[in-house]
This record gives structure tokens, sequence and C-alpha cells, in this order.
């Protein structure tokens, strides 16, 4: 006659079943780890909703290293002046000339345009930079000059452009000119515009 087994000799047994259930729920949970980010990105499509991780920013070639208010440099200030350029048949302007900001302060300044055409038309915008080595230091976090924009007939439109300068932007640099020129995009695409003003001395100086 066998002896029935005791409680004790039930644990292994029960233990590696208990094991496979762990393994399942780890495998379940990494998976949906994974699957929460193209979710993510779904919910946020269609909300319409952008945001811009750090890898993003860094793919769009904005450095992750961008001070966004946290190390302002307030003892410094520096002036941007903003120009615009309309070779053709449109309106293009910025909304102020001109923005006293310090290093690594966060600003917005928008630009209006208005397609006085009677087509529609489709444009794109290029920027410039005086003196040149602010180029560098100038970073554009959102910018109407990152792709081309299709305007109807009379249409207006105001774009804005979010920038931070770098802290690390020399010392003898006090004034930055900003320029757009905005052409219609399948046209010839125009020089960029020479520096004028204070930016235009500035650049002189450096270069001699």
């Amino acid at each position: 006659m066998s002896t029935p087994l005791s409680s004790d000799d039930d644990l292994p047994a029960g233990n590696r079943h208990m094991g496979r259930k762990l393994v399942v729920v780890v495998v379940l949970m990494f998976g949906f780890g994974f699957a929460l980010v193209p979710m993510y990105r779904a919910v946020c499509s269609v909300l319409g909703i952008n945001v811009l991780s750090i890898a993003e920013l860094e793919g769009a070639g904005i450095s992750s290293d961008v001070p966004l208010n946290g190390q302002v440099d307030a003892s410094r200030t520096i002036t941007v002046e903003f120009d615009a350029n309309a070779r053709g048949p449109w309106d293009f302007k910025p909304a102020l000339h001109v923005l006293s900001v310090h290093p690594g302060e966060l600003a917005t300044v928008m630009y209006e345009f208005r397609n006085r055409q009677d087509r529609t038309m489709t444009a794109q915008a290029i920027p410039s930079y005086a003196p040149a080595q602010a180029m560098s230091h100038f970073r554009k976090l959102e910018c109407f000059c990152f792709s081309e924009h299709t305007l109807k007939p009379g249409e207006s439109k105001q774009w804005p452009v979010v920038f931070v300068i770098d802290p690390k932007l020399p010392k003898d640099v006090k004034t930055i000119t900003l320029s757009y020129t905005f052409f219609e995009v399948g046209g010839k695409v125009p020089a960029p515009p020479q520096a004028t003003g204070a930016a235009a001395a500035s650049a002189e100086r450096g270069a001699s």
C-alpha cells in the first residue's frame, strides 16, 4: 500500500507553476511598456499635441543641452534684430523688429505673412545671421522656416520663432540680426541678405 504524498512533497511542483506564471507576467509587462510608445504617439496625433522628447530635439538638430530658462545669464543682454525680405508679391514682416534677451532665456517673436496674389502659392523661408559666428549659438526650438507653407489667395498667417541664445555666445557679440528671406518654392532661391546695422558693424570688427 503506497504512502500518500505530504504537502511538503507538493512544494516543488507548486513553485514551478508559480515561476511560470511570474515569467508570463514579466513578459506581458515588458511588451506593454513597448506598446505604450506607439499608443502615446497615436493619441498625441489625434489630439494635435506636438511634444518633442530630448531624442527628437537632437534628431532635429536641437541640442539637448540648450538651457530652457534654467541657466539664464542675467549679467548679459543681447539685442536681437529681426528682419524680413519679401522676394515676390506678398507681405512678410516681423511683429517686432528689436528684442532684448538674456542668454539662456526662452523668447518668442511672431512673423506675419500675407499672400497678395490671386493664386495659391507654396513658399519657404531661409534664415541668415549676422555676425556669422552667432549662428551656432542661436538655437531655434520652433520656426516656420523648418517647413514649406501653402497659402490661398489673400490668405494671411502668423508664425512664431521660439529661440534661446546659448550662454556660450562670445562675450564680444552684443547684437544679433536674424534675417529671413521668403521665396516661392519652385522658383530661384535668392541669395541671403546682406547684414545691416549694428550687426554688420560687429561682423566687420570680427573679421578685422
